[in-house]
């Protein structure tokens, strides 16, 4: 499982020109299921987010949480974090978890980092044509993946 985070000013998703998710001050989160991840791989996932202190603090050092800034998520759902270019300059997506199975999961994720954070959390929709729109403040962009991706 592969998430790229980033910290924001603000987000929104568009599907057809209509506002599907959208926040204020958080995080931006780019959500990828790699065929084989589990809800192990969801879990580990989840707590990294939540507990992310990436927001500054009064030192002006990156140290406080979602929830000490009050901030929210908007997680979409975005298969080509793995698309694999070694071979040639079209990405293969073969390790992307087939679709039925990865929109579960991404659902799974929405409420299991609802349910650990208490915050607000908005999406995308899956497997649409989607416009995201953000300020990202920093810039800070982070990855997290789950422990099998590191092998």
């Amino acid at each position: 499982m592969r998430l790229v985070v980033q910290r924001v000013k603000y987000a929104s998703v568009k599907v057809d020109g209509e506002i599907k998710g959208k926040i204020d001050k958080g995080f931006m989160v780019l959500f990828g299921v790699k065929q084989g991840d589990t809800d192990k791989d969801l879990e580990y996932c989840a707590k990294k987010l939540v507990g992310l202190r990436v927001f500054e603090d009064e030192n002006q050092k990156m140290n406080l949480s979602i929830e000490d800034i009050n901030g929210d998520f908007l997680i979409i759902s975005q298969f080509t974090l793995y698309g694999d270019t070694k071979k040639g300059n079209r990405p293969s997506f073969i390790m992307a978890e087939e679709p039925a199975k990865a929109n579960e999961m991404y659902e799974k994720f929405l409420a299991k980092v609802k349910e650990m954070s208490g915050r607000d959390v908005q999406k995308g929709v899956f497997g649409a044509d989607m416009k995201v729109e953000l300020l990202n403040d920093g810039p800070v962009t982070i990855i997290i993946e789950s422990p099998d991706d590191s092998k």
